[in-house]
Order: C-alpha cells, then structure tokens, then sequence
C-alpha cells in the first residue's frame, strides 16, 4: 500500500502531462478553424461525454475495483489522442473529445478514493488531505513539464505534442497495471445496482445536507477555475504575447497549482476554513476583474490568482467528501460531485463561449466576476453553516 501512493503521485503526474493543453484553443483555432463559440462548444461534448459516465464510471469502480478503472481510463486516453492524429474539422475534434471524456470519468474519484484507502490500509487515513495535496502537487508539476516545450514542440510541428501524448498514455498504462488494489470488507447484499446507485445519490444531495453543501460550493470554484483554461490562451493572443511564451507561461500557472495543493493543509490549518472560504472568494473576484479591466502584455498574471485558488481548493474540498465517505460508496461520491461540475459546464459553458464572441474576451471575464461576486458569498455562508453542524468526525 505504501508503494501505491508512490505509483499514484507518478500517474498523477502523467495523466496531467498534457503536452497538447497548452496549445489546444491555438490548434483548434488555427489548425482546424474552430470558432470561440465551438471551442467552448466542443468542450460542452466534451462534459456531456464526461457527465454521462462520470457517477457510472464511479460506481464500477467502486463495485469491480480501483485499479480496473484507471486501466480502462488509459485505454480511452490512448484512443482519443490518435483519433487527433486524423482529425480535420469539428466532428472528428468532438470524437476525440468523446473518448478523453470517458477517460476522465474513469480517472474522477478512483484515484483519489484509491489514495484514501491505500492510506487507510496502512491506519494512516488522518494524513490524506496532505497527500492528496502532495498528489495535485506531482499532477500540476507533469503538467507544467508538459507545458513547457508545447509551444516549441506545435511550432515545429502543430501534431507532435498529440503524438508525445500517446506515449505518455501508454506509460500511465503500464504504471495502473502495476498498482496493487486494497483488500475490502465486505459490504452490504445489494439486490439492484442502480437502486443501490440512487440510494448513494440521495444520500449525498438530500440526506446529507453537509456533503451537498460542499458539493456546491466546490462546484462554483470548479468552475471559476475552468473557463479561462479556454480563454486566456486567446485573451494572451489578443495582449500581444509571443506563442513561444505560451508553453512557459502554461507551466507557471500550473507550478503555481502544485505548490499551493502542497501547502493546502498547512494554509487549512494554520487559517482555518471560514478564512480559507473568503480567501478563495476574493482570489476569484479579484482575477477576473483585472483580466477584464486590463489588456497589457502582463495581464495574464491574474490567471495565476484563479491557479492559486485552484490548488489550494481541491484537497480541502475533496478531504471533506472523503472523511464523510465510507469505503462502498467513496469513488461515487467524488464522481457526483465532479458530475455536478460538468453539468454545470455544460449549461453555462455555451453561453460564455457566446459573450466571448459577441462582446469579447474581456466582457466575458467582467460578467464572470459579476456572476462569482453573487453567487459565491451565498454559497460559502451554507457550506461553512452545515461543517458547522456537522462537523468532521474520525475518518474511516
């Protein structure tokens, strides 16, 4: 067990070594002439894929097995990567988008759960939102690695960072083959998987008002952190910066998520979550007003605000849904709440994409800071009421 959370900072680390994510909106762009309104467009099919397997794909792998999951994930990774191979306009894009967003389904809650119970397996379940840190930490930095000659490998070659990202598929393959899956109690009979699937989810979103909470409010920083993902590399075109600064700048943002998903726990500690919940709320406002009042060659850096938040979220939130988890239904409940950010995606997605083209990048950002500024306060007053009342016991 000792060695499985070894393998997974590892497949953590490759599984975000998306060497094409640093170039893609330029790819689509200028490669295969998409439009802003069907780059976010195909990122909604993308969700779609990733909503409708995302809680199946959870609850098999809590029923069949961690690393079975995370095997059939690098399966669909490896597949959608080559179809980009081919690709040439916005149906084969959607085909490959299809097949990654099924794999990231499989990925979603199986490694993390597996991380809770390798840990658990060796009775030190007390340290998992440090090494789930740890493990966003080696995530962020294969990304960053990456990033870093994307711009360098799509200048000499638009394809190679597609083709260095099979490899990197097939590596994390050969590593989810070699982890080791923790021995489980045995749980209840279950006569119908899918009422048993249905009970999991009532329990999450209406029996258990603490884990809805926090699914919400998780959701809204999800979300704050994931439309520039698509827009600043176009916001970063239109303030003049170099393509070739592309692949650097990708890496900072994302060295910035490591080192703050490192020091997520210290920062929860020494501040405490009513703190850390206003942090994240004035990180957020404060990123998207100036990436919309501000168009110079430097305004990127507020993005790395929302990469800060980012990392320092993500532990925190996915350790509060753990510790409220029992062994036969943690995969699940990680999936729902990462299925609750895709559906979220997939309603709102399309109307950034619009504002984007009809009134520009910058409008795009100021209604978002707008949007954020409302909602956010509103949701970090419920979550932080329920942790209140039910506050996290020993975990399992």
């Amino acid at each position: 067990m000792t060695a499985n959370i070894l393998k997974l900072n590892i497949f953590a680390a490759l599984k975000m070594m998306l060497f094409p994510m640093a170039i893609i909106t330029v790819f689509w762009k200028d490669q295969i002439g998409l439009s802003l309104s069907e780059i976010l467009l195909v990122n909604v099919f993308f969700s779609f894929a990733n909503l409708l397997m995302e809680y199946p794909s959870g609850y098999v792998s809590d029923r069949l097995g961690y690393r079975l999951s995370l095997v059939i994930a690098c399966c669909f990774g490896i597949c959608g990567y080559s179809v980009y191979l081919i690709a040439h306009g916005f149906w084969q894009v959607v085909g490959a988008e299809l097949l990654l967003g099924v794999c990231y389904a499989f990925i979603s809650g199986s490694d993390n759960a597996l991380l809770f119970e390798s840990l658990r397996a060796s009775g030190r379940s007390e340290l998992y939102t440090r090494a789930d840190g740890r493990m966003a930490g080696f995530a962020q930095i294969g990304e960053a690695g990456g990033a870093l000659c994307a711009g360098l490998m799509y200048v000499t070659y638009p394809l190679l960072p597609f083709m260095a990202q099979i490899g990197v598929w097939t590596t994390a393959l050969a590593v989810a083959l070699s982890l080791k899956e923790p021995v489980a109690e045995k749980g209840p009979h279950i006569s119908s998987h899918i009422s048993e699937a249905l009970r999991i989810s009532r329990y999450a979103l209406t029996e258990k008002k603490v884990i809805r909470a926090t699914m919400c409010f998780g959701l809204l920083l999800g979300l704050s952190s994931f439309y520039p993902v698509w827009l600043v590399q176009p916001f970063m075109q239109e303030c003049g910066v170099p393509l070739t600064w592309f692949g650097p700048i990708w890496a900072g943002a994302n060295l910035m998520v490591a080192v703050c998903a490192y020091n997520s726990h210290k920062l929860l500690d020494r501040f405490g979550l009513e703190r850390i919940a206003l942090l994240f709320i004035a990180l957020i406002v404060c990123a998207y007003l100036g990436l919309g009042l501000t168009s110079m060659m430097a305004s990127f850096l507020f993005y790395y605000l929302l990469t800060a938040m980012r990392g320092l979220q993500g532990p925190i939130i996915r350790g509060l849904l753990q510790q409220r988890a029992t062994r036969h239904m943690r995969a699940s409940i990680l999936s729902l709440h990462n299925l609750l950010f895709r559906l979220g995606y997939v309603v709102s997605g399309p109307v950034i994409g619009w504002i984007s083209d009809s009134r520009g990048i910058q409008a795009a950002f100021l209604a978002l800071a707008a949007g954020f500024a409302l909602l956010l306060p509103l949701a970090a007053r419920n979550f932080l009421k329920h942790q209140r009342q039910d506050p996290v016991s020993s975990p399992e």
